[in-house]
């Protein structure tokens, strides 16, 4: 299990190695064609920065020569808000005085229906606040087994499940499933998740091994920017990467990097993140694995997204609602935070034209 591995790695001692990274250090890394995690730090450090114009180059190479020109566009669908969890910066939050939301088979069918209306999507990501009891697997497997009839790729974000709990739902109809660690700082994880089942840092990250040993076809890994030093979690997520791909080496990987925002719940980031050093992430990961689906949310502004889109992001969010049932039932529940790109699902597939991208 990876909780076995990052004991093995120190926190502290793989930031001071990031920062202590030298400009030849740089240019070795960008010179080499297997990039290893010793590369990666030098990519996202400091040291890197003069050098975003060539890490740009490659990674629009690398990412025409796996990928081509295509774009995979998917919508999120909250099922519900109600969550038993208090993680300090969600709009979830179980302490936050809000009406909960769960989402009845009705109108979950009203939502694909709505969906359908907006776009040709086919990719649909399904999301709920981590409430087992009311909103469990049952509910889960349910409204995966009613979205068959309208979309072909079935993706979940909810709370981590058992091993036979993935693997019944694969049978259900689901291909992906995106579990974020929001971060791999052991020593400050339950600061920001004091209370309910995501406080446990162990059975969270050991997730993603069950769903590997479930046959999950893909799986997608993320931290929040804004709570840790940026990048040291992300050098865990190459380490976690590495990991994955040796012990379920046929199952397909995804990372996201989603910039934090000031939530209902009052919490403010600790670290902010610029567009240039989400650009140098971006172009790092790609160069230290070229087949990971690089994914960016609707958190990101619609300019900056167009950039991306030629330069290493496989993968994008669209016309995203952050509140239950927000395309039919339920447009004005409460939201998880707001977006920032606005544009339409159509409006975001012509600008991908326009740039030479061929959306799916």
């Amino acid at each position: 299990m990876f909780s076995d591995e990052i004991e093995k790695i120190s926190w502290e001692e793989t930031t001071r190695e990031i920062y202590a990274k030298t400009d030849t250090d740089v240019q070795r890394a960008l010179g080499k064609e297997y990039p290893d995690i010793e590369d990666f730090k030098a990519l996202i450090s400091p040291a890197a920065a003069p050098y975003l114009e060539v890490m740009a180059r490659l990674s629009r190479q690398y990412t025409l020569q796996r990928f081509g020109k295509t774009i995979s566009m998917y919508i999120h669908l909250y099922l519900t808000n109600s969550c038993t969890n208090s993680c300090i910066y969600c709009g979830f939050n179980h302490n936050n005085p809000m009406a909960r939301v769960i989402l009845t088979d009705e109108e979950i069918i009203n939502e694909y229906k709505a969906i359908k209306k907006l776009a040709p999507f086919e990719n649909l990501l399904l999301i709920t606040g981590e409430n087992p009891a009311k909103a469990g697997v049952d509910y889960i497997e349910r409204a995966l087994k009613m979205a068959k009839p309208y979309f072909s790729n079935l993706q979940i974000e909810v709370m981590p499940l058992k091993t036979e709990e993935y693997y019944r739902l694969t049978r259900a109809g689901l291909n992906r499933v995106i579990c974020f660690q929001e971060t791999y700082n052991k020593a400050n994880y339950k600061t920001y998740h004091p209370r309910g089942m995501k406080s446990r840092f162990k059975w969270r990250i050991n997730g993603f091994d069950r769903m590997g040993q479930a046959g999950v076809h893909k799986i997608g890994m993320g931290v929040l920017i804004g709570l840790e030093e940026w990048r040291t979690d992300v050098t865990m997520i190459a380490h976690h990467l590495r990991y994955l791909q040796k012990h379920y080496w046929k199952t397909r990987y995804s990372v996201n990097f989603p910039r934090m925002r000031s939530s209902k719940s009052g919490f403010q980031p600790n670290i902010v993140m610029s567009d240039r050093e989400l650009a140098q992430l971006t172009f790092a990961m790609r160069i230290f694995d070229r087949d990971v689906d690089i994914s960016y949310s609707t958190r990101e502004s619609a300019a900056f997204r167009n950039n991306m889109a030629t330069l290493g992001v496989t993968s994008m969010s669209t016309e995203s609602k952050t509140e239950p049932g927000g395309y039919f039932t339920y447009p004005q529940a409460l939201e998880q935070f707001h977006v920032s790109d606005e544009r339409t699902a159509l409006q975001m597939e012509k600008d991908l034209r326009s740039l030479g991208r061929e959306p799916v």
